[in-house]
Order: structure tokens, then sequence, then C-alpha cells
């Protein structure tokens, strides 16, 4: 599995998510952890594009929930302005969770007791540059 990595600009970051993406099974669910800005939407970017999904990728922030692909080959979830599990609950979230599309939920860590017990953990945090990101995935 792939383990993390460096990155020193949003190109790259978009490389990772790719390469990331390239070693997961089917109906994975990842979980993404950082401060805003830290680079996990452009992550999931480079996941969508790993898949060969030519959909444009934007952060389900308001929306709570992107499906992308047809049928659905990802799902990506934001938990940033939603903090009730009960509301997550509601909206059916294990379903996402079951099935052969990969999943991944931003903010993971609001939601984490609903999530699956073998998701896997990526952690995103700033660099001492500007664009300088360190990615690490813990299973």
């Amino acid at each position: 599995m792939w383990t993390g990595t460096r990155t020193t600009s949003p190109g790259e970051t978009r490389e990772a998510g790719a390469l990331f993406v390239a070693t997961l099974p089917p109906g994975t669910v990842a979980a993404l952890h950082g401060e805003l800005g830290s680079g996990k939407t452009t992550f999931v970017k480079g996941m969508a594009a790993g898949l060969g999904l030519k959909d444009q990728v934007s952060s389900p922030t308001f929306a709570l929930i992107h499906e992308y692909g047809a049928p659905a080959q990802l799902y990506h979830i934001d938990c940033y302005r939603e903090h009730s599990l009960v509301r997550w609950q509601s909206l059916g979230l294990w379903e996402y969770f079951d099935g052969q599309a990969l999943t991944v939920v931003e903010w993971a860590e609001i939601i984490g007791t609903l999530l699956p017990d073998d998701a896997v953990h990526v952690y995103f945090t700033h660099g001492e540059r500007d664009d300088e990101r360190q990615i690490e995935v813990r299973v």
C-alpha cells in the first residue's frame, strides 16, 4: 500500500492522490484528516483522475456529498459544516460505505465513530514552505 509522501505543489498533491487510489481495492473508505487548506480536496482531485474520471471535482462543503462517475465510482463526503452524527445517520451515510465505489471523507474526525473499522486514514500537514505538504497513510 502507498504510505505517503511530501509534496511541494498542488500538482504533486494531485499526483499523490492518483498514486494512492491505484493501491486501493474497490469499496475502500479513505478518511482524510488535516487543517483547512492542507491539500485534502486537491488530493481527491488526483484520486478521481487516477480512477479515470473526467468529472470536475470540487469540495462538497455545502452539498455534503458529491458522487463522481456513472455509475458512481467515487463518493466525496465533507463533514466540515455538519457535526451532527444523527444528521449523518439520517443521510444514510452507511450506504456510501457499503459498495464497490471508493468513499473519501474529508474532516473524518467529525464522524469518527461512524467510520468503518477498516477505513484507511490519511493525514495532511502543512510543511515549512507555503506549498509544502506532508501526507501520511495510517491503516
